[in-house]
């Protein structure tokens, strides 16, 4: 396991205030990479060293501690130019990476499927490009490890020209992806079910929430980005009635913008949903900021014309007497937040009872009866309405439905007794 100090450099008061707080994510994400972090270093002074981004006295500091607790890595809360990581490398003679290397090489351990190892290593390649100077050098002399995952060293070595033909031949995989995700959308779309799509800050308890609804056993981990890779999965009421649900990769401040353009085609999804479910970790001290910084990135992505629902998770963390104040807050109609656990369940059925006002407002239930003379009615069918429920019958089929009551105008004459538009 790699030994790693960190580096925080503040330049202005806000950013000094929120030092602390960002060093602290920043040491989850060396955790969640593989590193053990001996050390954190803060600076702060009113502008940025050219050279080093830190004062050239922290930077003997920093080679001091290297050698008193046997580091050999560290980490930059920034983003390092090219000229600055090969000097800082050359002045420690220890890796040292920035903060986008390090999100790059959690996702690159995290990848399962080909989409996501593409659009990982798309991101890598598209960093690294403009580092390529002196970079195989640096990487056969500092060794393997976090940083150097996803493409690998060989790759890295390649000339400028074989890196940017391998980027044109991935843009060209991820977009016939992109386009077989795009029909499975459409398809989606021409049916009635509607489609939810969850968000949120990185650990706030996503892919929890996804398998208490949907009754799957995704991985879940304490761990940041414990989730890469998109799945839709049926979500079901107790009559039957249900809609799609997407876990989708956790945000997290200060995305790396290569992220964003190589996951474009993932986050489609959320574009394309009916709903979104924002779910946000109550027990975070920085849950405002992490809304906040879910939401600027919705709008980065231009989606901001959805309905949301906002989700505040893992009360079940919080003194009871809290925790059941929060709980009566809860209401099925309305705007405001929902408190739940995704974890023991509380409040869960009063964000699916939100929910299904959401997705089905202008749903109502039908009961229907076409004789086996009008079969071509049964085709169609499922065009216009929900099916909950079929049975043959001696005469024919009888449907029990969802659907909005312009659509079964055709079927006027085959609704069972009681039943009316």
């Amino acid at each position: 396991m790699e030994k790693a100090i960190l580096v925080n450099l503040a330049t202005n008061k806000k950013e000094k205030e929120e030092a602390e707080e960002s060093m602290a994510e920043l040491a989850g994400l060396a955790v969640s990479a593989g590193a053990t972090v001996v050390e954190k270093i803060f600076q702060y002074r009113s502008s940025i060293n050219p050279k080093y981004l830190i004062g050239e006295g922290k930077v003997e500091e920093l080679a001091s501690l290297i050698k008193q607790t046997g580091a050999n890595l560290v980490i930059f809360d920034h983003n390092l130019s090219p000229g600055q990581q090969r000097s800082l490398e050359e002045a420690l003679k220890v890796k040292v990476l920035d903060r986008t290397q390090l999100i790059l090489d959690i996702f690159a351990q995290r990848a399962k499927t080909n989409e996501g190892k593409l659009q990982v290593e798309l991101a890598q390649l598209t960093y690294l490009l403009p580092r390529l100077k002196g970079k195989g050098q640096a990487l056969s002399r500092l060794g393997g490890g976090i940083g150097t995952r996803g493409p690998g060293e060989k790759k890295l070595e390649e000339d400028r020209r074989r890196i940017t033909e391998r980027i044109t031949r991935i843009k060209k995989e991820i977009d016939d992806l992109q386009k077989r995700r795009a029909q499975q959308r459409e398809g989606r779309r021409k049916s009635l079910i509607p489609t939810v799509s969850l968000v949120g800050y990185t650990s706030a308890g996503k892919s929890t929430l996804f398998n208490y609804l949907t009754r799957e056993k995704r991985y879940t981990s304490p761990h940041l980005f414990a989730t890469l890779d998109p799945m839709v999965r049926r979500v079901t009421f107790s009559d039957g009635l249900y809609f799609f649900l997407s876990d989708t990769v956790g945000f997290i401040k200060k995305l790396p913008v290569e992220l964003v353009s190589a996951f474009r085609a993932t986050l489609e999804e959320i574009r394309e949903a009916d709903c979104l479910l924002h779910v946000v970790d109550i027990t975070s001290t920085e849950a405002l900021e992490q809304a906040k910084a879910v939401e600027k990135i919705l709008d980065d992505l231009e989606i901001i014309d959805l309905p949301v629902v906002k989700v505040f998770n893992k009360i079940d963390l919080l003194p009871e007497e809290e925790k059941e104040e929060l709980l009566r807050r809860n209401k099925p109609e309305g705007y405001l937040p929902i408190y739940l656990s995704a974890l023991t369940g509380e409040g869960v059925e009063v964000l699916k009872e939100r929910l299904r006002r959401i997705l089905f407002k202008n749903f109502q239930s039908f009961r229907l009866r076409i004789p086996r003379a009008r079969a071509e009615l049964v085709n169609s069918l499922a065009r216009q309405a929900i099916i909950l429920r079929k049975t043959e019958i001696a005469e024919g089929w009888e449907y029990q439905v969802m659907a909005e009551r312009n659509n079964l105008f055709p079927y006027l004459p085959y609704l069972q007794k009681g039943e009316s538009l």
